[in-house]
């Protein structure tokens, strides 16, 4: 302790000469020394006070626990005196109690014989009461029914209870008061079906007469009291009277849910095989008169029973329960896919919406989210599982039978539908579409998992369903090609086919963007769009097909005899071409643009192909030089046609391929002739070796060296052709005799040369 002190001392001495210096920094504060003395002596003043009242506060404390110690110690001595002598009073009583048997069975007796004189007057008029009691039963007097039927009973269970205390084993006495009794139990059954024939009426009492239902409630409550009275005597006395408990408290919630239940399932009045929305008609049914009993309960009969009932939670329960297992019983029928949907929504969706239990009537009473689902969440999976069952098949067969009347249409000998910007179209979209549109507004009512379900089905049975819509556009072309005057708007329809292709792109886009949330793309897009873009290639592939039938014989005239005579074989394949672009004007983009690319390529290669068939070979100068002006101008002739076609787009490069071929023709200086072969070459250089023999053949003044030596250098210099947009000469292939003869005439030079 002593060092503890020293300690102490000295950090305060520290901690004193630390504040000195912090106020003694400056000369001129040692003028204020005594001010700075006078300030830490009031402090410490101050802090001396403190000290002493908080000691002094524990002194006093301390005082006053010691007294009030010695005062329960006292207290303690007075109850232990106070003990003894109530025990010595108790074995000194013991020996008295037992001398008084005789007084008490006295007692009993004469408690007995005062509770039969009580009773006196009930005894001798138990008929004319039972009477009496019947008819304002009949007249539905309850409350006084009910009076006179506790005055009967009272008489009788008193009666029945002296007698069990009197002598609990003398059965025979109390039969005797049981049957003199005995019309009061049928009293009672009587007025509990008059009760419980108000309690079914409940909804219709309330409003009509609250004053009856308010009375039943009261007589329950009555015999709620006595039944309570009765079985705490039972605890005491063992006895309790006939009838006793009569619970008509439980008999009458039992009652009210029945009658609930009897509501709600008395509601379809309608059947499957009367109306076909017998569902939709069932259930809104329901939700009126759900809804509806509420509002009363809330409004009208919370005020006829007492609070502690809970009235509006209680029949809040029993409606959702009774709704509940109606809904289930309509779940485990067997519904069709509309019912089902029908029923989902109005389950998930209109149960708990304003319409009903969220009505701003009923949210201030009870939270319907307490409550447990209508469904089972596996009754729920089932029933979307059994719609989507249902769904697939059912799409299935409207697909097909919407393909089948699309079908019918395309051999009509009228042409197709035109929309508004003159495009022509058939109706096969918009039906499809609307189904599915229906069909996913149907399951968005549900929720937006189904919802989404839904429509990647849609997108699937929509990828197997174009499948087939291409196996049916291939089969019409056969159709038509087995006869092609038939059908008589083959052109149309095709045209028709291929604008189809983009309304379903632009239909799908449209019910993704609003029915899916993702912005990811589902497994089938790919598959729909390579299929979309099949058809659509496919249509215009055959109308090219179309048109290239009907040119045929005039292709064949190219680059014979005939033509370097004169013809007007590109003169009609021109008005040709044009004539059918103004039908295919009415496909849409991007696919008429493609087309006419194709058209244009197409032409032109049909044309080279003429040039290395062979079907002409210049005897001299000016046939080849009349022959090359007459490409040079047909080339000319396709440019402006197809420029007219594209709208001015850039179209000279395939068509100078023809005016290129025509300056090797044009040369007549054969030794330059291989230098204008390097040119054809490094323009197209897809253009292969038995290209440039065709040509040197039609041009017939090359020697055998000349072909050689143009050849061999060629093969040393030959360009790559990879990477060019649009290759001309790849799919021209040239006719073998040709190759054949030429390949001999290359041998025997080679053969000439080795000698």
């Amino acid at each position: 302790d002593c060092k503890w002190a020293a300690e102490t001392n000295r950090e305060a001495v520290a901690t004193a000469v630390q504040r000195v210096a912090g106020m003694l920094q400056r000369s001129d504060q040692l003028d204020k020394v005594e001010q700075y003395r006078r300030r830490e002596a009031r402090k410490k003043a101050s802090v001396e006070a403190r000290l002493k009242a908080a000691i002094q506060s524990q002194l006093d404390g301390v005082r006053t626990g010691l007294s009030q110690l010695h005062n329960a110690l006292g207290d303690v001595k007075d109850i232990q005196n106070s003990l003894a002598d109530v025990s010595k009073d108790w074995r000194q009583s013991i020996n008295t109690i037992e001398n008084l048997k005789d007084v008490k069975d006295a007692v009993v007796q004469h408690s007995q014989l005062a509770s039969a004189v009580e009773n006196l007057k009930n005894i001798f008029s138990v008929p004319e009461i039972v009477a009496d009691t019947q008819v304002l039963i009949e007249q539905a007097e309850l409350l006084e029914a009910h009076r006179k039927l506790m005055d009967l009973e009272c008489s009788r269970d008193d009666l029945m209870y002296e007698q069990y205390r009197m002598d609990s084993k003398n059965t025979h006495d109390m039969n005797l008061i049981r049957n003199y009794f005995g019309e009061v139990q049928g009293l009672s059954d009587d007025l509990a079906k008059q009760l419980w024939m108000v309690l079914q009426r409940a909804m219709g009492t309330v409003r009509r007469d609250p004053t009856m239902l308010v009375s039943v409630v009261r007589i329950i409550e009555r015999e709620e009291k006595i039944d309570r009275r009765m079985l705490d005597r039972k605890k005491q006395t063992g006895f309790i009277p006939p009838g006793r408990p009569k619970s008509w408290k439980e008999k009458m919630f039992e009652v009210l849910e029945g009658t609930v239940t009897t509501r709600i399932e008395g509601s379809q009045s309608v059947t499957r095989e009367a109306d076909k929305m017998w569902m939709v008609r069932l259930l809104e049914i329901t939700r009126k008169y759900v809804l509806d009993d509420l509002i009363v309960v809330k409004n009208l009969m919370v005020q006829c029973f007492p609070p502690h009932y809970n009235t509006f939670d209680r029949f809040f329960k029993l409606y959702h329960n009774a709704v509940s297992m109606r809904v289930q019983e309509l779940a485990a029928e067997d519904l069709e896919a509309n019912e089902i949907v029908s029923l989902l929504t109005w389950v998930l969706n209109t149960y708990k919406s304003e319409e009903m239990m969220g009505h701003p009537e009923l949210l201030t009473e009870y939270d319907i989210n307490l409550m447990d689902p209508l469904l089972p969440q596996e009754v729920v999976d089932e029933l979307l599982s059994k719609y989507l069952q249902t769904f697939t098949s059912n799409i299935t067969g409207w697909l097909r039978k919407a393909l089948e009347t699309d079908k019918k249409d395309w051999f009509k000998e009228t042409e197709p539908e035109a929309d508004q910007d003159g495009y022509y179209q058939t109706t096969l979209p918009a039906i499809v579409f609307q189904m599915f549109e229906q069909n996913l507004q149907v399951a968005a009512q549900i929720n937006e998992t189904f919802k989404e379900q839904v429509l990647k089905l849609c997108l699937k049975q929509m990828n197997s369903f174009l499948v087939r819509y291409r196996e049916e556009a291939i089969a019409y072309k056969e159709d038509h090609l087995r006869d092609r005057q038939l059908p008589q708007c083959y052109v149309q329809y095709m045209i028709a086919i291929i604008n189809n292709c983009h309304t379903f792109k632009e239909s799908i886009n449209s019910l993704k963007k609003k029915y899916f949330k993702s912005t990811e793309p589902t497994q089938n897009d790919a598959a729909i769009e390579k299929t979309l873009n099949d058809v659509a290639k496919d249509g215009c592939q055959f109308l090219l097909d179309e048109v290239f039938l009907d040119l045929e014989h005039h292709l064949n005239e190219l680059l014979t005899r005939k033509w370097l005579t004169g013809t007007h074989a590109v003169d009609t394949i021109c008005v040709t071409v044009e004539d059918y672009f103004n039908d295919f004007a009415k496909i849409k983009k991007p696919f008429n643009t493609e087309m006419t690319s194709e058209a244009h390529r197409r032409v032109v290669v049909e044309y080279i192909k003429a040039v290395m068939q062979k079907r002409i070979t210049f005897k001299n100068a000016d046939e080849r030089r009349e022959g090359a002006d007459r490409m040079i101008k047909e080339a000319e002739q396709f440019k402006f046609l197809f420029r007219k076609l594209t709208a001015g787009e850039e179209t000279d490069r395939l068509c100078d391929a023809i005016a290129a071929i025509a300056e090797v023709f044009k040369l007549t200086d054969p030794t330059l002739l291989y230098l204008e072969v390097s040119t054809l070459v490094s323009k197209y250089p897809d253009i292969r070796e038995e290209h440039i023999v065709a040509l040197l053949a039609m041009r017939g003044d090359a020697s055998r060296d000349m072909k050689q030596m143009i050849m061999e250098t060629l093969n040393q210099n030959k360009p790559t052709y990879a990477g060019i947009t649009q290759p001309i000469f790849k799919d021209i292939t040239v006719p073998t005799v040709t190759m054949t003869s030429m390949s001999s005439s290359m041998a025997a030079t080679a053969n000439k040369l080795l000698k």
